[in-house]
C-alpha cells in the first residue's frame, strides 16, 4: 500500500527558512545593506519597484532603521535588530499582490486595533504618503 505525504511548506516557504538559516550564520557580520539589495535584485520588475521605493522611504523617513533581510525577505530592524518593517514580494509566494507589514516592535498602537499589513500591487504618491506617516510613527 503506497502512502502519499502531503506536503506540509510549499517550495517558497522552504526556500525562506533556508535563507534565515544562512541570515542567523551570518550574524553580526552580514551586510544588511548589501544583502537587501541583492534580494531586490532577485525580484520581478513591478516588486523589485515596489521594494526599491519602499527601501528608499524607509531609509528616508526612518534612518535609524538597519536593512537586512529576514527569511529571505527585505527588512528593517531597529538597534536592538528587532525588525520594525518588511516587504514581501508577490513573486515570492505566488500570490496577487505584495505587502508592506509591520511587526511588534513598530510603535504603531492606537487603541485595541490596528493595522499592521498593507497589499500593495504599485506605490501611487498618495500611497507612499500614508506609508511614510507610518514609518515615521513605528519608530516613535
Amino acid at each position: 500500500m503506497a502512502t502519499s505525504k502531503k506536503k506540509v511548506f510549499s517550495e517558497a516557504e522552504l526556500e525562506a527558512m533556508q535563507d534565515a538559516k544562512v541570515e542567523r550564520k551570518k550574524g553580526k557580520k552580514a551586510d544588511g545593506e548589501a544583502d537587501l539589495l541583492a534580494k531586490v535584485a532577485e525580484m520581478s520588475d513591478s516588486d523589485r519597484a515596489i521594494a526599491e521605493r519602499l527601501h528608499a522611504l524607509v531609509k528616508q523617513n526612518a534612518p535609524e532603521l538597519l536593512p537586512k533581510t529576514w527569511y529571505g525577505m527585505p527588512a528593517w530592524a531597529n538597534a536592538a535588530g528587532k525588525i520594525v518593517c518588511f516587504f514581501t514580494a508577490a513573486d515570492k509566494f505566488d500570490t496577487r499582490y505584495a505587502s508592506f507589514g509591520f511587526n511588534e516592535a513598530a510603535k504603531l498602537d492606537d487603541g485595541t486595533m490596528w493595522p499592521t499589513a498593507f497589499a500593495i500591487t504599485k506605490l501611487t504618491p498618495a500611497d507612499e504618503d500614508t506609508l511614510a506617516a507610518l514609518i515615521k510613527k513605528a519608530v516613535g
